[in-house]
């Protein structure tokens, strides 16, 4: 005991004075597979719980819904789990989820009806909130905060955590319960009038001004023709953070000049130091920052 005293007392000491806690790396990391909702015999839906093995009292949780026009992609692509695990190298908790993948063998273009598109983004949104239920209902379990859960979406998944937050009428997780932000990478809404100052909170939006899938401002999805029946308006992050400047609400908007829709996945690589940033100072500190970043 007395040994394990003294060695606890140099890990703190050390983490303390050389370390910043969620900005430097730290720790070694566990990783577990849990299930969180059955939709049949042969279909479960998971989710991969990375966590910092080293204690820490109810650490922010990171919740990850990767990409692939809700008909591909995968919870555990090599870049979803290096992404992970360097975010719980810092102290974070990072759940990386499944979901149904309502448009496999359908498609997610111009001739899929907006109609099914929108029904796309609202299932993914609803698995989001069961897996986030399932974590609460456990929280003593992952030791998690449950007033620090931040959403992190590429392309699919940035389309399914900003629907769950600003347009999603959510009958899963608790009435007064509130994320505490959200990041997304080449995401959308289909309208940005639902965003308010009650229901904003700190939003951190990575978007290419090329990008020919998901608009930039407003455009149609795939910029499909009025005439098409997958013709769906959808805001992008400029005009989400345009909206969030007018309300005087936190955001960080990270425009790539003429960027394709390629950095809906590029953030996590080459733009992880303005990730890191955002929330440590946006999210946990509450800087209530409006940052505008061009590249």
């Amino acid at each position: 005991m007395k040994y394990y005293i003294s060695f606890l007392f140099i890990f703190c000491f050390k983490l303390s004075f050389s370390q910043v806690l969620y900005l430097d790396k730290g720790f070694s990391v566990s990783k577990k597979t849990h299930t969180y909702k059955t939709i049949d015999a042969t279909k479960k839906l998971k989710f991969d719980f990375y966590k910092p093995v080293e204690a820490i009292d109810e650490s922010p949780l990171l919740i990850y819904v990767h990409g692939g026009g809700f008909s591909g992609g995968k919870r555990n692509s090599k870049n979803a789990v290096r992404f992970a695990k360097q975010m719980a190298e810092r102290g974070y908790a990072v759940a990386s989820v499944s979901y149904r993948l309502t448009m496999r063998n359908v498609g997610f273009g111009c001739t899929t009806n907006y109609s099914d598109k929108i029904k796309a983004f609202n299932s993914a949104s609803e698995d989001t909130s069961f897996a986030v239920k399932y974590i609460l209902k456990n929280k003593e379990q992952f030791n998690v905060s449950s007033n620090k859960i931040i959403l992190i979406g590429t392309s699919a998944g940035a389309e399914t955590v900003l629907n769950l937050v600003y347009v999603h009428k959510n009958k899963i997780l608790p009435e007064h319960f509130k994320f505490a932000g959200v990041i997304s990478m080449a995401g959308a809404v289909t309208s940005v009038k639902n965003i308010t100052s009650k229901n904003a909170i700190p939003t951190q939006l990575f978007h290419g001004t090329n990008d020919k899938l998901v608009p930039y401002k407003i455009a149609s999805h795939h910029y499909c023709s009025k005439k098409s029946n997958g013709y769906l308006l959808l805001y992008g992050s400029k005009s989400i953070a345009d909206k969030l400047k007018k309300i005087g609400k936190p955001f960080y908007l990270y425009t790539v000049k003429k960027g394709d829709h390629s950095w809906s996945i590029r953030p996590m690589i080459y733009a992880k130091t303005e990730i890191i940033d955002f929330l440590y100072y946006d999210v946990l500190k509450k800087k209530n920052r409006q940052t505008e970043i061009t590249i």
